[in-house]
């Protein structure tokens, strides 16, 4: 440094203690604009970091927050009651066996899904799992017309080509053969 205010002098006084003799330079770009944003960085907590906390690990499945109406969680759990398929799922997965003679009552889809380790049951709801989603599955009828209206036709949607509802479709919700019927709708 060739004339260091008293500032940097400082800093570089305090830096050769540690470091041995070292050149500062300055270098000027749009990252450095604000003085206060290097000093301002947060570091992780890390063993390497001299502030490092320890904590407990607490893995999070997931969280829902939303202000809806609990009708639609009701009406899935009420059309759960009616169908064969959710009963043979909630046998097998309340129980967490491996009983062959009930997974082989499952039907298509179902019993593929079932094998891969696709479903779980939250709050009474059966879920049905991808690689980073779980999405409510679905038996009901007029719900499956529903999330079909509202991910095509809805005021959000603004009509939707099939690709993009798809995509709506698939972050929502899930039933056997849901593709063909989007393709449908």
């Amino acid at each position: 440094m060739k004339t260091p205010n008293r500032h940097m002098l400082r800093w570089q006084i305090y830096i050769q203690e540690y470091r041995g003799n070292m050149n500062i330079f300055h270098k000027s770009g749009n990252i450095h604009k604000t003085s206060y944003g290097l000093s301002r960085w947060a570091l992780a907590n890390t063993p390497e970091n001299p502030e490092w906390v320890p904590q407990e690990e607490h893995h999070i499945k997931g969280i829902f927050v939303t202000d809806i109406s609990t009708k639609p969680f009701n009406k899935a759990k009420e059309s759960y009651k009616m169908d064969k398929e959710f009963h043979i799922l909630c046998q097998l997965l309340m129980k967490d066996c491996k009983d062959p003679s009930l997974s082989s009552k499952l039907d298509g889809i179902w019993k593929k899904a079932y094998a891969e380790g696709r479903f779980q049951i939250l709050d009474a709801i059966l879920h049905h799992r991808t690689k980073h989603m779980c999405m409510m599955t679905l038996t009901d009828r007029t719900l499956i017309n529903t999330i079909l209206h509202e991910c095509h036709y809805s005021v959000v949607s603004v009509d939707l080509s099939e690709d993009e509802t798809i995509q709506r479709v698939k972050t929502c919700s899930w039933w056997p053969n849901w593709r063909k019927d989007v393709s449908e709708y």
